[in-house]
């Protein structure tokens, strides 16, 4: 899983204890989605959250794997994904714009854009101020969690 590093430090604006990102294009990739710049330890500081926007370009796959100690809820803005999911990546669940999704800590699963020709876009909060560093891949296969891949 390939991570482009940004210095996310640049995009915030430090008001006291309020803290602004303000509105940026994709700037970063991991597992194959692109990535605004959001909220994290990274750029403001958080402790226990990070947010962001993700997109899966048309036909993307965001690789099999599992979030290690934390919670994820997105919110779908567009498009339309597949979430094959838990062992062996055997369950399939389908989600479109408007959808709020909730996965548990350690649930394995790969996200599908299920269209060739438009993009999802999600937002994407965690309750892991680190964003990535706690995520390991998955292997469909075996069943097997791999080391840590993200930064």
């Amino acid at each position: 899983m390939s991570y482009s590093p940004v210095d996310l430090t640049a995009f915030a604006e430090q008001h006291g204890g309020i803290a602004t990102v303000r509105a940026t294009g994709n700037v970063r990739d991991w597992n194959n989605i692109h990535y605004r710049v959001g909220l994290s330890a990274r750029n403001v500081g958080a402790r226990q959250l990070s947010m962001n926007v993700a997109t899966i370009p048309p036909g993307g796959v965001a690789l099999a794997h599992v979030h290690v100690g934390f919670e994820v809820m997105l919110y779908i803005v567009s498009g339309r994904v597949r979430h094959e999911f838990g062992d062996h990546l055997r369950q399939s669940l389908e989600n479109a714009a408007g959808d709020f999704i909730f996965i548990e800590p350690g649930v394995p699963h790969e996200v599908f854009n299920m269209s060739d020709t438009e993009p999802v876009v999600a937002v994407v909060a965690r309750s892991d101020a680190s964003e990535w560093s706690n995520i390991v891949s998955y292997d469909r296969e075996s069943g097997a969690m791999g080391g840590r891949e993200a930064p």
